[in-house]
């Protein structure tokens, strides 16, 4: 090699301390320089209850699982019942879905509750204690999330639950197929043995009471709606009409199942309904219907209950709505959706032969307890009235699930539980919760994908056809231990640092410096000519270029 090869070489060839006087500075060659950044997975952004999904993902996938868990804990105390019931927002916004297909992040979360709940896992809690005591009101999935986040900040937290069983609508509107009793019971005790009172069969109607005589310092409600929505439809002599929550309930309540008939009819749309028709499956009837005014593209079912629906033998009417009950003959009307999206009566009719009609049109919560508070406002679509630290006019009072504007979902009733805690701990130490800010979001046109292989989505067990016609027994099965790190390892790490190496093997100037497992690496700019390589290898899109300073 001769002297001249070896002298253009040399600024690439060695590492110069940046204190050195050898050191070239290189600032002025460039008009740009690398950053390392943060960004926000999309997936987190997309978690009603708020969970960092990517911190715990990383963790599964080193086959850590109980620190995953306990990532997971942070945010979320029940991921076993999540990872089974929540309709997973996260995967739709999933970068990977723009690949091949979403990771299955439900799955996972499910896997790592489940370990949780197979060898006795136990949250941390610091010995904190404020002396200051919340009542919780419902012991539904908010008033559960609610209970275990105060408990964590040290206040002492007493629930009062006006049924028989703690769970709300997760024991008395979800089936036993979708979540077994023993996964929705040990996640619950677990939660009781942070030192969290429960009083069943404890129904609270004097909330002024409550404080003024009882001493407690703030409440938290969370009423599940339990109240069906009733429609008027003629009927010269009808036939047996229930109610979804009603059957839904009954079969939890240990009371003998209802006698449906050989023909049924449930009547609507939602995820209810479709609990409704399958529940009917499997207690014996040959016909299990539902009829729903609009299509399928408008349903507020989920597209998967629908289908499991139909695995099942259940048969849907779309575009059709009930307009009279003859005994046991439904005169249906066909419906046709128009430019609006709206369903419309086209005058055509059939009939349809049932002996029990199952009504699922919604549900409403009993607010008949708050009427008389002062302060409290409840709106004309029966919910209260909150302000944006979820406390309602009466000072020390926060509402939040089914009984404030939202959608009604699991997920956000355990979100809504977390945040009710942080602004319930913040008030009774006289101080505002300020939710951190954001980073800005990791966007699919930041990750340079060519280093991920095409690589499916696992699938988990399905029950066989027969036995979900005829028993209870869970559907849907977990994923075993190596296809779930298998999953996590899916994950493309959206926004955030994971340690590759890329940008340190690639950087033509010896400018990257690694700091050590766990803390990344760090440019130096006396080295770097910002020639933007790291940008375009960083497979995750955590390096930006930007302006240097003038």
């Amino acid at each position: 090699m001769t002297m001249e090869m070896k002298e253009k070489q040399l600024p690439y060839a060695i590492t110069l301390d940046p204190g050195s006087s050898l050191a070239n500075h290189t600032g002025s060659w460039r008009t740009e320089k690398p950053v390392y950044l943060d960004r926000l997975p999309p997936c987190n952004n997309a978690c009603p209850a708020g969970e960092n999904i990517q911190g715990w993902l990383y963790h599964a996938e080193e086959r850590d699982y109980e620190t995953a868990w306990k990532v997971l804990m942070r945010d979320n105390p029940m991921p076993a019942i999540m990872g089974r019931v929540c309709y997973h927002p996260c995967e739709n916004a999933c970068s990977r879905g723009t690949l091949d297909e979403a990771v299955a992040i439900h799955a996972i979360e499910r896997f790592l509750g489940d370990q949780a709940l197979q060898n006795g896992w136990k949250p941390d809690l610091e010995n904190l204690t404020t002396g200051k005591r919340v009542l919780v009101v419902g012991a539904g999935p908010s008033g559960l999330s609610a209970a275990y986040h105060l408990r964590c900040l040290g206040h002492a937290v007493t629930i009062r639950e006006a049924g028989p069983m703690a769970g709300g609508m997760m024991r008395f509107g979800i089936p036993k197929y979708r979540l077994p009793r023993d996964v929705l019971d040990g996640e619950i005790q677990r939660i009781l043995d942070l030192d969290v009172d429960m009083e069943l069969d404890c129904r609270v109607e004097d909330i002024p009471a409550v404080f003024e005589t009882e001493g407690f310092a703030a409440v938290f409600i969370a009423v599940g709606a339990h109240l069906a929505k009733r429609v008027d439809i003629p009927a010269h002599a009808a036939g047996r009409i229930l109610d979804a929550a009603s059957v839904l309930r009954g079969m939890e309540a240990g009371a003998e199942p209802p006698q449906l008939g050989r023909r049924v009819i449930v009547y609507g749309g939602g995820n209810t309904a479709m609990d409704a028709a399958r529940t009917a499956k499997r207690l014996g009837v040959d016909e299990a219907m539902i009829v729903y005014r609009r299509s399928r593209k408008e349903m507020p079912a989920h597209d998967f209950e629908a289908t499991e629906a139909e695995e099942e033998g259940v048969l849907i009417h779309w575009l059709r709505t009930i307009k009279q009950i003859d005994e046991t003959t439904f005169t249906v009307e066909k419906m046709k959706i128009d430019d609006d999206g709206k369903p419309q009566p086209t005058g055509e009719f059939e009939t349809l032969e049932a002996d029990t009609l199952i009504l699922a049109l919604g549900q409403d919560v009993d607010t008949s307890f708050l009427e008389t508070v002062p302060g409290v406002v409840i709106k004309s679509d029966g919910v209260v009235d909150v302000n944006d630290r979820m406390m309602t006019g009466y000072p020390g009072l926060f509402a939040g699930g089914d009984m404030v504007p939202s959608e009604r979902t699991v997920t956000i009733a355990v979100g809504h539980g977390k945040k009710a805690a942080r602004h319930i701990d913040a008030w009774l130490k006289g101080k505002s919760y300020e939710k951190p800010e954001k980073n800005p979001l990791a966007e699919f046109e930041h990750l340079n994908t060519w280093y991920y292989d095409d690589a499916p989505q696992s699938v988990q067990p399905q029950l066989d056809i027969v036995r979900r016609q005829t028993s209870f027994d869970e559907v849907i099965g977990d994923l075993d231990e190596n296809n779930a790190v298998f999953e996590a390892r899916r994950c493309l790490s959206c926004g955030n640092c994971f340690e590759c190496d890329n940008c340190y093997g690639v950087c033509p100037d010896n400018a990257v410096r690694k700091l050590g497992p766990g803390k990344r690496f760090e440019f130096l700019y006396d080295f770097c000519k910002g020639c933007g390589l790291c940008v375009a290898e960083c497979p995750c899109g955590a390096i930006k270029m930007e302006p240097e300073a003038n």
